[in-house]
C-alpha cells in the first residue's frame, strides 16, 4: 500500500468516525432533551371549566363523556347520566398533576413505557374539547410504574408485580414532555359502565309485594297491615304458611339497589321478551312495578316505572289544638314536596333497561312454594301387637 492509498483510508476513518460522532450526538442529545421539570405542572394551562367533553380511547374500546344541558352523560349508553363526583375528580387530578419524574427517552423507547397511540400500540389516549368541540388538550397515558410490596424494588417500566403508585404519560405527540406522575389513574378505563352514575331509585316503608310469573301456581303476593305489622301470605291456601325466614328477602327487596349497566339500541329492546313481573307498594303512596328476565347466571335485564298517590291536604287530628296547626300543615307540606320531588327522579328510570346483578332480584324471582314454610313431617300410625301368650296354649285360652 503506498502513501496516497494510506492517507486516503486515514482521511476517510476520519470522516466515517465524525459522521458516526454527529449522529450519536444528535441522539444522545435527542435522548436528553426535556420540556418538564421536577414539580412542574403537566398541564400549566390546563382550563378545567372550559371542558365539556373528553374522550377515553384503547386499543379496542372508547368511552365518550359529554356534557349536555348542565348535565354530564355517557354518550355510549344513549347519554345516560355520569358519575359527577367520579367525573369532577378525573378533571381536578389533570389540573392539579405535577412531573414526578422528567423521563429522558427517544422514540425507541416509548413502545417499552406504551406510549404508543392506542390505533398503533397500547397506549390510552386522553382528549378533552370545549363546548364547540376544539380540542383543548390531549394527554397518552402509557405504563403504570409499580412498586413492590414492603422490602421490594422499584420496576421502572410498570413490570414486577405489586401495586401502582405512578404512571408514564406524554402530552400531545411531544417526546420532550414524557414524564412519570404520581397518579396512577386506574380509573381511566374505556368501559362506559364505569363511568354512570349508579344513583337509583329506593323502595322505603313497603307495605306488600306481589309478583306474576308465567305460570300462575308460581304467582304470590305477602302484605302486611301497618309497617310493624307481621308479614302474611294473601289467599293462602289449606296448608299454606308463610315462612318468614324465607321471605325476609323479599320484605326488603329493592330497599336499596344498585345495577351494573344499562343496555341500549336493538340490546335494550329484545331484553324483556315474557318477564317475570312485579308490583311494590309502600306505605307512603308508591308503587312500583318491575320487570325482570335472566339474562345469564349471575345477572338480569331489569326495567321499573313508579306512580305516586299522595295526600294533597292534611286531615286534622281529633284533639289538635290550634297552635299546632300551622307547624303541623308546614311539616305536611315539606313532606309532600318531598314525595313530589322523589317521585319525578324515580320517574325519570322508567326509559333505561337496566343490567342488574343477581343477588338484586332474588327474593323477587322465587316460586310460591319457596316461600312457604316445610309441611311437618307425617306419622305413621304404630302397628298393632298380638296378644301375649303362654307357651303351649291356644290363642284366646286362659291358663289354668
Amino acid at each position: 500500500m503506498n502513501r496516497k492509498q494510506l492517507t486516503l483510508l486515514i482521511v476517510l476513518a476520519v470522516a466515517l468516525g465524525g459522521l458516526g460522532w454527529l449522529a450519536n450526538q444528535r441522539r444522545q442529545s435527542s435522548f436528553d432533551e426535556s420540556k418538564v421539570r421536577l414539580g412542574e405542572k403537566v398541564l400549566p394551562d390546563f382550563p378545567i371549566n372550559d371542558v365539556a367533553r373528553f374522550s377515553i380511547k384503547q386499543a379496542k374500546a372508547e368511552t365518550t363523556i359529554a356534557r349536555k344541558d348542565d348535565i354530564w352523560t355517557v354518550a355510549e349508553r344513549d347519554n345516560y347520566p355520569a358519575n359527577f363526583s367520579t367525573i369532577s375528580e378525573f378533571l381536578r387530578k389533570f389540573w392539579e398533576l405535577k412531573v414526578a419524574k422528567p423521563v429522558r427517552v427517544g422514540p425507541s423507547r416509548l413502545t417499552a413505557l406504551e406510549l404508543v397511540t392506542p390505533d398503533k400500540g397500547a397506549g390510552t389516549l386522553v382528549e378533552f374539547k370545549d363546548n364547540s368541540g376544539k380540542v383543548i388538550k390531549t394527554v397518552l397515558l402509557g405504563a403504570k410504574h409499580m412498586r413492590e410490596g414492603s422490602g421490594g424494588g422499584e420496576s421502572p417500566f410498570g413490570g414486577g408485580g405489586g401495586f401502582p403508585d405512578g404512571r408514564y404519560l406524554m402530552v400531545g405527540t411531544d417526546i420532550a414532555t414524557v414524564a412519570l406522575v404520581s397518579e396512577p389513574f386506574s380509573n381511566a378505563e374505556a368501559k362506559p359502565a364505569d363511568w354512570l352514575n349508579k344513583d337509583w331509585f329506593k323502595v322505603d316503608k313497603l307495605k306488600s309485594v306481589s309478583v306474576v310469573t308465567g305460570e300462575a301456581t308460581n304467582n304470590w303476593k305477602i302484605a302486611r297491615e301497618s309497617e310493624t305489622g307481621e308479614w302474611k301470605l294473601a289467599e293462602a291456601k289449606a296448608g299454606e304458611t308463610l315462612d318468614t325466614g324465607k321471605s325476609s328477602g323479599a320484605t326488603s327487596a329493592l330497599s336499596y339497589p344498585s345495577f351494573n349497566d344499562v343496555l341500549t339500541g336493538t340490546n335494550a329492546a329484545a331484553a324483556m321478551d315474557k318477564p317475570i313481573s312485579g308490583t311494590l307498594e309502600t306505605f307512603e303512596g308508591f308503587t312500583y312495578t318491575v320487570k325482570i328476565k335472566k339474562s345469564d347466571e349471575e345477572n338480569y335485564n331489569f326495567q321499573v316505572d313508579v306512580a305516586g298517590n299522595f295526600p294533597k291536604e292534611r286531615t286534622p287530628g281529633k284533639d289538635e289544638k290550634a297552635e299546632d296547626k300551622d307547624k303541623l300543615d308546614k311539616e305536611f307540606k315539606d313532606a309532600l314536596s318531598k314525595k313530589e320531588e322523589k317521585l319525578k327522579t324515580e320517574k325519570a328510570y322508567s326509559k333505561w333497561t337496566y343490567v342488574v346483578s343477581k343477588w338484586t332480584v332474588d327474593p323477587l324471582v322465587k316460586a310460591r312454594h319457596e316461600l312457604l314454610a316445610d309441611k311437618p313431617a307425617e306419622t305413621k300410625p304404630a302397628e298393632a301387637k298380638p296378644d301375649a301368650k303362654l307357651p303351649g296354649e291356644l290363642p284366646g285360652t286362659l291358663p289354668k
